[in-house]
């Protein structure tokens, strides 16, 4: 005996006309799909999924009445039941990283083929995380990469970051430390890296800011 699929309710935020259309199209035409709403903005999202209870929202993040990040902050505050699935154009950090923190079950590419985002969505309902290979290996990076400040300076660079605190250039560095000025030059790179900063006296900034000075 065959077993029928449970319906699956969605509600479709994008800012764009036609994406939205598209969207509902894809779905209307696929078994266990149910489109409930659309939603233009992040605020218009908080409140379509609050009248609606879809079981997976999919959100769009950047929109000028309202970033996607926001509205699934708000709804993940809120406690809705509704799984968010992000589906937007964009895989950068400063977009993959704050929707996942936010509460995002799964973040896709628009350029997903058809297949993979029904799957994707069957699964958000669910509640697996659905990331797309290039947002997962993003977040790959971003676990094993420390972030500024968290990672430990070594001895010489230290003895480094004292004598410029002090004003030393780096000729003088090189000759007290029996070093190549190339090599301070790269002690250098690697302490503006692991202290977030741009140049010396933002290095030194930092390293007082944080206690490794002082």
């Amino acid at each position: 005996m065959r077993t029928t699929e449970p319906l699956i309710t969605l509600l479709i935020v994008d800012d764009h006309p036609v994406v939205r259309d598209g969207l509902r199209g894809m779905f209307e035409s696929a078994p266990g799909f149910r489109v409930l709403g659309e939603a233009a903005s992040g605020p218009e999202a908080v409140t379509r999924a609050a009248e609606l209870d879809p079981d997976v929202v999919l959100m769009d993040l950047r929109m000028p009445g309202g970033s996607g990040v926001a509205a699934i902050r708000e709804l993940t505050r809120r406690g809705a039941r509704a799984k968010v699935l992000v589906l937007t154009t964009y895989d950068t950090d400063s977009d993959t990283l704050p929707a996942i923190e936010a509460g995002a079950t799964g973040y896709l590419l628009k350029d997903a083929p058809r297949d993979e985002l029904c799957t994707a969505v069957r699964a958000a309902a669910e509640g697996r995380t659905v990331l797309s290979p290039a947002v997962a290996s993003r977040l790959v990076q971003a676990v094993r990469t420390p972030a500024p400040g968290n990672e430990p300076l070594s001895a010489r660079e230290r003895e480094v970051l004292t004598l410029v605190a002090r004003g030393t250039s780096n000729r003088e560095i090189a000759r007290e430390l029996f070093i190549s000025e190339a090599t301070v030059k790269t002690h250098l790179t690697h302490l503006y890296t692991k202290l977030g900063a741009k140049d010396r006296a933002a290095a030194v900034a930092a390293a007082y800011d944080r206690g490794i000075l002082g």
